[in-house]
């Protein structure tokens, strides 16, 4: 394998991720292994840092380069990046890291730059509420985030039963009462999923905006992404823009995105309303060629039918 790959070749491990990164990190960066699990890459750049959490099966699954998000703000936007990879769902609880954060912090590494953004999704958005606490007043855009997984506190949420050996009781442990020091904090959650909805919740403080994402359901960073939003988003909360209004107004583009479109309707399947079906599978045909669409807005029809209730306008 070469030491270093360009953009144009998709990673398709580890290694792949790590060259990467290594490739762009330059004279004044570094890239370091922390702990077994996960590693460090710091490129030095301009004055905003943008930190970034991400598994290597995240980061491998988003694009189609298998690329982390912060390449792309350092070479078009010329952003440092500090990057953190877990190799596993470890939910980044890893003392070596802690270790890592308190260099920082002593080194007031965070201090040398104008703005700091701490970003995740998932168990990488956990990740960047719990360490922000390491940079008072900086912003965090945190996608699906969880509180915490200690099993005391978060029994109800069964989905990843490995994390309940995970300490989440030491230090950066609290992701709710870490944020707490961050200048402004943003959680996009699908208010559909539950138990995304409920970790959601446990973010009290006045620092913090909720972003519903409607009919998203898991896949809300790749979404935002493929409608050009997720770089948007990011440079906004930097710059204390992102507001509830804006974000909203501009997700509108889902109107348009395949995903969101087909969401919304299994959202309809499962609420068994035929009229509904048929009214927005109509109004979707009318802007794009849907055939499975047009399959669901005869099965509709059918089941109206069939109820005696077939409006006029499904006539024909």
């Amino acid at each position: 394998m070469p030491d270093t790959m360009t953009r144009d070749t998709a990673a398709s491990g580890t290694n792949d991720i790590l060259d990467a990164l290594k490739a762009e990190i330059g004279t004044e960066g570094f890239q370091h292994m922390l702990g077994r699990d996960h590693s460090v890459s710091y490129i030095a750049r301009g004055p905003k840092l943008l930190v970034t959490f991400e598994s290597i099966r995240g980061t491998l699954e988003a694009t189609e380069d298998g690329m982390p998000l912060g390449l792309d703000f350092a070479e078009d936007k010329n952003w440092s990046v500090l990057h953190f990879t877990a190799d596993g769902d470890t939910w980044f609880r890893d003392p070596a890291i802690h270790a890592f954060m308190d260099e920082m912090v002593d080194d007031a590494f965070f201090e040398d730059f104008d703005t700091v953004t701490f970003f995740g999704t998932g168990m990488g958005g956990y990740a960047a509420a719990a360490y922000s606490v390491a940079a008072p007043g900086a912003r965090v855009v945190a996608i699906s985030p969880q509180a915490t997984l200690d099993p005391v506190l978060a029994e109800w949420d069964h989905r990843f039963p490995a994390a309940r050996q995970l300490d989440f009781r030491t230090r950066y442990g609290y992701a709710p009462d870490m944020v707490e020091g961050a200048a402004r904090a943003w959680l996009l959650y699908d208010p559909h999923e539950t138990f995304d909805c409920v970790h959601a919740s446990l973010f009290r403080t006045p620092n913090v905006t909720r972003l519903r994402c409607r009919h998203f359901k898991t896949h809300i960073a790749a979404s935002l992404r493929d409608m050009d939003m997720l770089h948007w988003m990011i440079e906004e909360a930097a710059e204390d823009r992102l507001t509830t209004q804006r974000f909203h107004a501009r997700l509108r583009r889902r109107r348009d995105h395949g995903r969101y479109l087909r969401n919304v309707l299994f959202h309809l399947d499962d609420a068994h309303r035929p009229y509904l079906t048929a009214l927005y599978c109509a109004h979707v045909l009318a802007h794009r060629n849907a055939p499975a669409f047009r399959r669901r807005l005869n099965a509709a029809r059918g089941a109206l039918s069939g109820e005696g209730r077939l409006p006029p306008w499904l006539e024909d």
